[in-house]
């Protein structure tokens, strides 16, 4: 008996691929924390350069950044960093990480003597639902440079790493 022949299928078409289509549905909530990763251009360990990273971590600090949202915690590793994210009020993520990644890679460039992206377009995010949602990400984000083999105890990882804790959370 001879066997059956399947029809071809056509492929299948997603009209808004890529991260477009990601950011497409993306809905910023105020006042809720959110875990932000992304990575540097290729993967370039561009971070892993002492100087521009001190610099370039400062940055995160000034008033301009962050505006009316919070920056409770973050890490700068050498091909991508990791941030705890507290919307507010007016905010939008997609604008607070623009914000985050145009003035590090300025400062970086700056403190580097280079010029040109530092930053992959994208980054991924998760909403944090909770005080325990948020201390296990806060765990994550700072236990990072050891879990990665970086350094042996958190406290040795000094070129861009920040915490700053105050939304009802309570220490790690």
């Amino acid at each position: 008996m001879p066997a059956k022949k399947l029809a071809r299928m056509p492929p299948l078409v997603f009209p808004h691929a890529g991260h477009a289509a990601l950011r497409r549905h993306r809905v910023d909530l105020p006042g809720h924390v959110y875990l932000v990763t992304a990575t540097t251009l290729a993967r370039q360990p561009f971070f892993g350069e002492f100087a521009p990273t001190c610099v370039a971590a400062r940055r995160h600090l000034a008033p301009d950044v962050c505006r009316d949202s919070r920056l409770l915690a973050w890490v700068l590793m050498p091909d991508h960093g990791h941030w705890l994210v507290q919307v507010g009020d007016g905010d939008h993520l997609a604008s607070i990480m623009n914000r985050i990644k145009s003035a590090t890679a300025r400062a970086y460039n700056e403190e580097a003597r280079r010029t040109g992206a530092l930053w992959a377009r994208a980054y991924h995010e998760r909403l944090l639902r909770g005080d325990d949602d948020v201390r296990g990400a806060a765990r994550y984000l700072v236990a990072n440079p050891v879990r990665t083999g970086l350094v042996k105890r958190v406290g040795d990882y000094r070129s861009g790493m920040r915490c700053g804790w105050g939304i009802g959370a309570k220490a790690l």
